[in-house]
């Protein structure tokens, strides 16, 4: 997938339409033509170049309706973070490449490309080491307890490779740091307009009324963009996490909710608007495995280093090793099923019923245990998926859409148009807010005019709902 072309999908297209940017247009007044001999049935001409304002009447109205379904959930991969980060600093999100261990470095890479390419990703990165050594770790561990001489001279390489391991994840936990200061201490006004956009963006998701299932987010990502803008939008999230000075995972508090009871009505609460329900799929930077339990800390946003944090009251020394980040699985077989496993448990359970809607945003489909459960989702006819990402490099997205074969049940919005975060909030999602004016004023012209009128009010307004008022 070149950088200038783009890829949707959606409606009742029978397949995906590819086209490209022209090359003396850019920014707000950017325009686009069908690629080769490609047929576009919704443009009168095929061969003239259309804008932002063409797409918008093909892509607003269906993802808004789209957008109202009974059960809605957002899948959100590092594209999100990279996509705020170069709107606030002007430049890519610092990352971390592949590293070098003290032990054991040539098989821990040779096994991290293996899976990698298994998973379709032509070499292995960070997260695929990471996770090799500390299996290896584990099975050292379990050798060296052996009697025999032999395995006993096996332990000083495994206590050398334990102290590579924290290094590599406590340098990991730094390079995720430096993205999150990096974000915090841009200048002001860039930082106003990334929170800007990352707000827009959380809540045309989250603007549903309490009558509406929650809108559930779901992420792979270790950073807490997501938070901070939930903070500065005045998104509550409902996380499984108990207490306020050093909040606790309990598989228990799944079906937590937040009501009201309004003033002079008796019967059952409502639910109270502006409240989300999330889940971090991976883990994330300040969760830690402390006493048996998995704890987050009070890592403030932007912090320089983690050590001090890891060396509070209550967190029993914890070392880099205990973080729970996917790619680190712990100590033991317990921790690494849990809170995983109870994590991947609430996925599948939120988008795998009927009537229901994922949107995935810069989510490569790299990871085969979410793959899995997004393809068994597509089995229930109702179901809907919307893949939004800035690029396709490796043409894992393309593959897995042929893959899956529900093509009637799948929408793409490919490119670095359309999904780029800024083109998405300025032009194509819906209204971040529930509008119950517009709405309200849509139906008393309607009553008043009849015929192709109200059917011209109607498009003015596409994508109103009587349920939620969630309109353009």
């Amino acid at each position: 997938m070149k950088n200038n072309d783009q890829i949707l999908k959606s409606r009742d297209d029978k397949g995906p339409l590819f086209f490209t940017r022209t090359a003396e247009t850019a920014g707000p007044d950017e325009r686009f033509t069908i690629a080769g001999e490609g047929q576009c049935p919704w443009l009168h001409n095929p061969e003239e170049p259309f804008g932002a304002s063409k797409l918008r009447e093909r892509i607003e109205p269906w993802l808004t309706a789209l957008f109202q379904s009974e059960h809605f959930a957002l899948l959100v991969g590092s594209g999100l973070s990279h996509a705020v980060y170069q709107i606030a600093a002007g430049k890519p999100l610092p990352g971390m490449q592949t590293v070098q261990f003290a032990e054991f470095d040539a098989e821990i890479n040779a096994e991290a490309k293996r899976s990698a390419e298994a998973a379709g990703r032509m070499t292995g990165n960070i997260e695929d080491q990471i996770r090799v050594a500390t299996e290896l770790l584990r099975g050292l561990e379990i050798v060296s307890d052996s009697k025999s001489g032999d395995l006993k001279a096996l332990g000083a390489r495994a206590n050398a490779l334990r102290r590579s391991i924290n290094q590599v994840l406590g340098d990991f936990a730094a390079s995720i740091l430096r993205g999150e200061n990096g974000l915090i201490t841009v200048d002001t006004k860039a930082r106003e307009k990334a929170f800007n956009y990352l707000v827009s963006f959380l809540m045309s998701f989250a603007s549903r009324t309490g009558t509406r299932d929650r809108l559930q987010i779901f992420t792979t990502n270790y950073d807490r963009y997501i938070e901070a803008g939930a903070d500065v939008a005045g998104l509550h999230l409902l996380d499984r996490f108990v207490g306020s000075m050093l909040p606790v995972f309990r598989s228990s508090r799944l079906d937590v909710d937040m009501h009201y009871n309004p003033p002079g009505i008796r019967g059952e609460p409502r639910y109270l608007e502006g409240v989300a329900k999330f889940t971090k799929l991976h883990g994330s930077l300040d969760w830690v495995d402390a006493e048996r339990n998995i704890r987050r800390m009070s890592l403030p946003f932007g912090a320089r280093d983690i050590a001090p944090y890891l060396s509070a009251p209550g967190l029993a020394g914890a070392e880099p090793r205990q973080l729970m980040i996917y790619p680190n699985s712990a100590k033991d077989r317990e921790t690494t099923a849990y809170p995983y496993v109870e994590l991947f448990r609430d996925f599948a359970a939120a988008v795998c019923r009927p009537n229901s809607t994922l949107i995935c945003f810069g989510y490569s489909f790299g990871d085969d245990h979410i793959n899995r459960i997004v393809e068994d989702m597509l089995t229930i006819p109702s179901t809907h998926l919307v893949v939004i990402a800035y690029n396709d490099p490796l043409g894992r997205i393309m593959q897995v859409y042929e893959k899956m074969g529900r093509h009637a049940q799948i929408t793409l919005l490919l490119g670095d148009h359309l999904g780029d975060l800024q083109a998405l909030v300025d032009n194509y999602l819906p209204k971040p807010a529930i509008d119950r004016t517009t709405m309200r004023m849509t139906d008393l012209l309607k009553s008043r005019w009849s015929g192709s009128a109200a059917s011209s009010v109607s498009s003015l307004v596409a994508g109103s709902d009587a349920t939620d008022g969630s309109v353009r």
